[in-house]
């Protein structure tokens, strides 16, 4: 079949892909069954990422990143799944969500103090929003930061915090105002070695086992004026709703690009397992169920071809977003999961990588916004 071509893709960008494929072949794969273990990627993994140029890729030089695009974190997003790590490593995170967060509204100090160390992998960050019961309802948090003499007191908890365990600085979300309006708000930096910081536990997750996913307190931990992201208080809602687009696009490449990676390895196997003396390929059923699944993710390559176009061009909204990243994750769950079945009894075996696929891709449907609260803003925005 004729690949779908994409109007972003350059020469440049394609030799970028090969780089990117190499590095995470000779530097990423091989540790992927000890992170599984640990239950984390090691910190010496992060410094290989930075020395290879893969962290802060569209953060300009002046600030240690490589200069580059959306689509250079685009391409690093399908790499990561193609190889078989996906989002579950955390570097698209830190470079298309967090550093942007600083490189849009941090003040010149706060780039120069966090985006060169994020660059090079010396400085992990997290985000924290979600607490416990309040899902992707930001309006109702219960952390709070009170103004002190010299900055903020914090007192909260979190839950479902990417590199929660190894991070070393998180973009809290606090209230710092009154009521669950809009402007009560605020985005704080903490660093994880403040005093009244605490991890809790590492959670137990359904999939992504090198995702180090963690609970969070704040025992009244201080911070100063200058870690208030930005330099005006109330502007944490704000900042997370411009912000979020962004990220609910890179969720639904890398869900278009495991279901690329979960036909490959389908197609590979059916083509080699016989039943019934033939290919399990050859029966009229697997061939008609893949072709359908083959359709769906060309449609999906064009889509979210498209939305990458306008994000490069600044013009991606809410709305766009919000059906890349419900559409192709539910999709990326009903690939997976016809895909295993064409596996038998082998699909259920962990040693099996769509076992693992089918596991670690699920909550695609839940985080970032879960696609229910996605159809909503879908909905809101034809209400206009």
């Amino acid at each position: 079949m004729t690949p779908v071509t994409a109007s972003w893709m350059t020469e440049d960008l394609a030799i970028f892909q090969e780089s990117v494929r190499r590095t995470c072949m000779r530097d990423f794969v091989p540790g992927l069954d000890r992170w599984i273990d640990q239950g984390h990627v090691d910190r010496e993994t992060w410094k290989k990422a930075g020395e290879a140029s893969l962290l802060c890729l569209s953060i300009p030089e002046e600030w240690g990143g490589l200069g580059g695009t959306f689509a250079h974190d685009a391409i690093l997003t399908e790499e990561l799944e193609h190889c078989g790590i996906g989002n579950a490593f955390g570097l698209t995170l830190h470079n298309i969500v967090i550093a942007h967060y600083i490189l849009r509204y941090g003040t010149t100090q706060q780039k120069t103090d966090w985006l060169p160390r994020m660059a090079s992998g010396d400085l992990i960050t997290g985000i924290a929003m979600t607490e416990p019961g309040g899902g992707s309802d930001l309006r109702a948090m219960r952390t709070r930061a009170v103004r002190t003499n010299g900055g903020y007191r914090i007192t909260g908890q979190k839950t479902f915090i990417s590199h929660g365990q190894i991070g070393d600085l998180f973009l809290v979300a606090c209230k710092t105002g009154n009521g669950s309006e809009a402007g009560a708000i605020s985005l704080i930096a903490v660093p994880a070695d403040t005093p009244g910081f605490r991890r809790g536990r590492k959670l137990d997750k359904l999939g992504q086992s090198i995702a180090d996913t963690s609970e969070l307190f704040f025992d009244e931990v201080e911070v100063p004026f200058e870690f208030l992201l930005g330099e005006q208080e109330g502007q944490g809602l704000y900042q997370m709703m411009n912000q979020l687009p962004r990220e609910r696009l890179y969720l639904g490449i890398s869900a278009l690009a495991a279901s690329q990676r979960a036909i490959a390895l389908t197609l590979d196997y059916v083509k080699e397992r016989r039943a019934f003396g033939k290919r399990i390929f050859d029966f009229q059923n697997t061939q008609f169920r893949l072709a359908e699944r083959a359709t769906e993710i060309r449609v999906m390559r064009s889509f979210i071809n498209d939305c990458i176009q306008l994000e490069l061009q600044g013009k991606l909204d809410t709305a766009t977003a919000s059906m890349a990243k419900w559409w192709c994750t539910d999709k990326q769950c009903e690939i997976i999961d016809e895909c295993l079945q064409f596996f038998g009894g082998y699909g259920y075996m962990k040693e099996y990588p769509i076992a693992r696929m089918y596991a670690d891709q699920r909550v695609g449907r839940i985080y970032g916004g879960s696609n229910e609260v996605m159809k909503e803003l879908i909905a809101r925005a034809m209400d206009k």
